[in-house]
């Protein structure tokens, strides 16, 4: 059990669960034996505290039902509790303390023991949110309480100032300024109270506030006690009037008042208070406007001794020396130059700050990063005590230095910003887009704010392509580098080298990061030490690969420097040249044991592949952007994009020119990848112009293997539309062409598309033996999607025959491979593929969940196919739980799609679901058009499954319209259909051929009872 005091009595269970006692006797008994801790308590002492003068008729018997009743509430609560209260002579005791009294107790002497005035605060906190209310409030005066809430009273008064004192030492003079002062008129001879509230005021810069308190608090001695302040708060007042920066707990600071709030810092705060607790110089680094100056000052002010705040973009011109670096910082402190010290401006500031523990925060460094350096380096040396908090957009680069990045704002902190910036009330899309497109910059986002007034929110996202005219007037107190967009990145740029001017216009080119090697060959550069200088200065972002970027901001304003310098145009050629050329160094790796990275390469590439198409289509190179196409083909199909493939493909090949070769080779892949995005149209034209192109005899190309792999890809692209003896004909010449090259993966490719189409043609033998040579053979390429596919198949083969747990081991080993290659279009169909075995083993729970991952998989990655094939397999589990309503309505959502594509891909089926849910709604008529129509599907599409589904589904719609010897043709035509595929029907798939089974018999039945003929006769 539980039992709380700071606050109103409080019993729970060991579960938290709130306990009642409801007696107010009773409740008191507790509260007595609870002040005195585990003590026995004389029973003669508890009724004289529970009932005084005024005594019940038999005392004695009514605390023993008292207690009884006490015993009786814990147990009911919790059981064994009871024994909690004890018998001892001369009367009871509670084995059990208040735990949040203890708790407390624990945590406020933990706090005594903590150096750190972080975890001092926190244990605090914590200590004092444990009180409620008045300690045992509605027992606070009776007698037997009075002397532990006296106690616990002045251990949370001391808490209280305990906890003031350590933010004090972390710099949270405001907010305590305000809150102590009630507190002091509350308790006003607590002179340890008074002297916080008297040191947060001086820190605020009140010093006249803080004397005056001292001189009320002396008065008040003398008036009332006759008494004097003791020696500490008096040593304070003294060092009050002298400005002393090293009074006890009174460091001097001239850091600024915080004017707006500091929005998603809080982390970062902490973190560089952290470090300036364990390392004497922190840099802070990053782009300019992210932010490093509020960070520095909102970290500083947690700095228990003094800090002083040097702004070196308004005293330091570019090029300074360290000595006048140090004349600044030492006029900042207010020391004379006429101090008597040797050693020039750093001496003096040496010797003036040795033995103080003091703070120093240089600001803006970067104009004067040598000389800052040099400083920092001589005081760090000869001033031990001394700390230094530089920001910079370049470290220091001296011994000792911890650095520490300064990340623009996250999304959701950005958004945050902007809105309270611009006054509004709560974020929108278009908030997203400015926050996303300015980077998450905070000065960016504040400039961007100040012409919402104006422009409302869409027009200003509208806007953004012309960033450096749109935020070009900002806050008037702001440094002449701060007001616009375009000044912030003028201070980076202009002190440049003008190689590193070069690179960095240069690297603007780029979307979405470069290479090390892609850096310097677009940037016409042969060494890293320029790259490295522009990293350093924060105008480039190094990520993992190591990638290098630049904010969108810093690129924009590149690729204006670099119009302006007359490079844009090569410098795009260049680009275009670089990544036509990586595309077609990783194309053929994309079918072997390099597979996985070089998709990863490609992947990670696919923004600047983008641009350069673009760019080769804009000025008219076919020969280049045939290339790149060509090259691109390959992922674009593992990634499951015909749409964007198609696309690019309409693009490149409405740029006048190009080799017939690469033409041939781009007009095949639009063909196919025009089917896979479910345009059947005019298929059979489409295939045999593109074809054509490689009819040597003809005046086509002469490219044996090009030959070869167009019939294969078309033949792979028309399988969702059931055209088998075409397909079988394209991909026999595909596997005859192949194999005369002795080209293995051709081969494999070929065998797998044969063995997926034998099991949809009802011959699962000759699919088992195409597709294990075909495993082999991807093998030996090692070449993991072809893997995949032939385990696609493989698995519908365990699936048909029954083989469910062999079905289930396929999908899953085909699942970890896509997910590995990042295929995840793949991932999706697997994903609902096992969701299909769930559902025939009856776990439709697991069903629903596998299909809904599949289906948000497909819907992330924009395939409308594979996002059929998951919602159909929801449509299912829904039908299979009896939930008629919501199957067809998923169900029918699809049908329009299915409908527009020409051949009917899963119409067939889609059609079957729909005529056995209007047969089991009882809707005979509906049920058998359905079926009707289904049939015809499946019978253009040529799969001997589909038919028997259809004429499975016909059957039931007659037996429900009592037309029973139509019902056991149509059974008995579907049976020897699926018998002819080698797939009869599992018992997990007999269901709905059961249900119409039984409603046969029953019809049958009913018609011999009535005198009738049975079937058939």
């Amino acid at each position: 059990m539980r039992f709380g005091v700071l606050g109103p009595l409080e019993v729970r269970t060991g579960e938290g669960v709130p306990v009642r006692v409801a007696d107010l006797k009773v409740r008191a008994l507790l509260a007595d034996l609870l002040a005195h801790a585990g003590r026995v308590v004389p029973s003669a002492r508890l009724i004289d505290d529970l009932w005084g003068d005024a005594l019940p008729a038999n005392p004695a018997a009514t605390l023993q039902a008292r207690v009884s009743q006490l015993r009786r509430a814990l147990e009911d609560a919790e059981p064994g509790a009871r024994a909690l209260v004890e018998s001892r002579p001369p009367g009871y005791r509670l084995d059990a303390r208040a735990g949040d009294a203890a708790r407390f107790e624990e945590l406020v002497a933990r706090s005594r023991e903590a150096a750190e005035p972080s975890v001092r605060a926190a244990l605090l906190d914590e200590a004092l949110g444990l009180w409620r209310g008045p300690a045992y409030a509605g027992f606070e005066d009776a007698a037997f309480a009075a002397p532990e809430v006296a106690r616990l009273d002045e251990l949370r008064l001391a808490a209280v100032e305990g906890r003031a004192e350590a933010r004090l030492d972390l710099g949270g003079h405001e907010a305590l300024a305000a809150e102590l002062r009630p507190l002091v008129a509350e308790h006003p001879l607590r002179e340890r109270l008074r002297a916080a509230h008297m040191r947060a005021l001086y820190r605020t810069g009140r010093p006249a506030e803080a004397l005056a308190a001292f001189e009320e608090h002396r008065r008040r001695l003398r008036d009332d006690l006759g008494a004097d302040p003791g020696p500490g708060l008096t040593a304070l007042h003294r060092a009050i009037l002298r400005q002393d920066d090293e009074a006890p707990g009174a460091a001097a600071s001239n850091l600024p008042a915080e004017v707006s709030p500091l929005v998603g810092r809080d982390a970062d705060v902490r973190d560089v208070a952290g470090l300036l607790g364990a390392a004497r110089l922190v840099t802070l680094h990053g782009p300019g406007g992210v932010g490093k100056t509020r960070l520095a000052v909102a970290a500083a002010r947690r700095h228990p001794g003094a800090v002083r705040l040097v702004a070196l973009d308004e005293g330091a011109a570019s090029g300074a020396s360290a000595e006048e670096i140090a004349t600044l910082v030492a006029g900042v402190l207010g020391l004379r130059e006429d101090a008597g010290i040797p050693g020039g401006p750093a001496g003096r500031l040496a010797g003036a700050l040795r033995g103080r523990r003091a703070l120093l925060v240089l600001d803006n460094c970067e104009h004067v990063v040598e000389a800052v350096a040099g400083l920092a380096a001589a005081l760090l040396r000869d001033v031990p005590d001394l700390r230094i908090l530089a920001t910079s957009r370049e470290p220091l680069g001296i011994g000792g230095e911890r650095l520490r990045a300064v990340a623009p704002l996250p999304a959701e902190a950005a958004a945050e910003l902007f809105t309270a910036r611009a006054g509004l009330t709560e974020g929108s899309a278009a908030v997203a887009v400015i926050c996303a497109r300015l980077d998450g910059v905070p000065l960016a986002l504040e400039l961007a704010a100040t012409r919402v007034r104006a422009l409302g929110v869409e027009e200003l996202a509208r806007r953004l392509d012309d960033r450096f005219r749109l935020l070009s007037s900002g806050a008037r107190d702001a440094p002449a580098r701060q007001r616009t967009l375009r000044a912030v990145i003028d201070w980076s740029y202009e002190p440049l080298a003008e190689a590193e001017r070069a690179m960095l216009r240069r690297l603007a080119v780029h979307t979405g990061g470069a290479s090390l090697d892609a850096a310097l060959h677009v940037s016409a550069q042969s060494g890293v030490d320029v790259l490295a200088r522009l990293v350093d200065r924060s105008l480039v972002v190094v990520g993992e690969g190591p990638r290098y970027r630049m904010l969108e901001s810093v690129a924009a304003y590149c690729v204006e420097r670099l119009r302006e310098a007359g490079e844009y145009e090569e410098t795009r050629r260049r680009h275009v040249r670089h990544y036509t050329a990586l595309a077609e160094e990783a194309e053929p790796r994309l079918r072997g044991a390099d597979q996985r990275q070089a998709l990863t390469r490609m992947r990670v590439e696919t923004g600047n592949l983008r641009t350069a198409l673009d760019t080769a289509v804009h000025e008219g190179d076919a020969d280049s952007a045939l290339r790149l196409v060509n090259a691109m083909g390959w992922c674009w199909f593992l990634w499951g994009r015909p749409s964007e493939a198609c696309r690019a493909l309409a693009q490149a090949l409405a740029v006048p020119g190009g080799a017939p070769a690469a033409l041939a080779r781009a007009r095949t892949w639009h063909a196919g990848f025009t089917m896979l995005d479910g345009d059947g149209s005019d298929r059979d034209a489409r295939c045999r112009a593109a074809l054509a192109a490689y009819d040597a005899a003809d005046g086509g190309v002469d490219d044996p293997w090009g030959r070869a792999w167009a019939h294969w890809f078309l033949g792979f692209a028309r399988t969702g539309f059931g055209d088998l003896a075409v397909i079988d004909d394209l991909t026999g010449v595909a596997l005859e062409g192949f194999r005369s090259l002795g080209d293995g993966w051709g081969e494999a490719a070929a065998l797998a598309t044969r063995a997926a189409q034998a099991v949809a043609g009802g011959d699962p033998g000759a699919a088992a033996r195409d597709g294990a040579r075909a495993l082999e053979l991807f093998g030996a390429a090692g070449d993991r999607w072809g893997r995949l596919q032939v385990s696609d198949t493989l698995g519908l083969i365990a699936e048909v025959t029954g083989d469910y747990a062999r079905a289930a081991a396929l999908h899953e080993d085909a699942l970890r491979d896509a997910e590995e290659l990042g295929l995840w279009t793949e991932a999706s169909v697997r994903l609902s593929r096992l969701g299909r075995i769930a559902l025939l083993t009856g776990d439709h729970e697991r069903a629903d969940d596998l299909h809904e991952r599949g289906r948000r998989l497909a819907v992330r990655e924009s395939h409308r196919r594979a996002e059929h094939f998951a919602d159909i397999g929801l449509a299912l589990a829904e039908r299979r739980r009896g939930r008629l309503d919501e199957a067809e309505t998923r169900l029918r959502g699809w049908l329009d799609w299915c409908r527009a594509i020409d051949g009917a891909p899963g119409l067939a089926f889609l059609l079957a679901e729909l005529g056995f849910i209007a047969e089991l709604r009882g809707d005979a008529d509906a049920a058998l058009a359905l079926h009707t129509e289904g049939l015809a599907a499946a019978r253009a599409t040529g799969h001997p499954r589909a038919v028997a589904l259809a004429l499975e589904g016909a059957a039931g719609a007659h037996a429900l319209a009592g037309r029973v010897e139509d019902a056991a043709e149509a059974l008995e035509a579907a049976s020897a259909a699926r018998a002819a595929a080698g797939a009869p029907l599992p018992p997990a798939e007999r269901g709905d051929v059961q249900r119409i089974e039984r409603r046969i018999e029953q019809r049958v039945g009913a018609r011999v009872r009535s005198g009738g003929p049975p079937a058939g006769a």
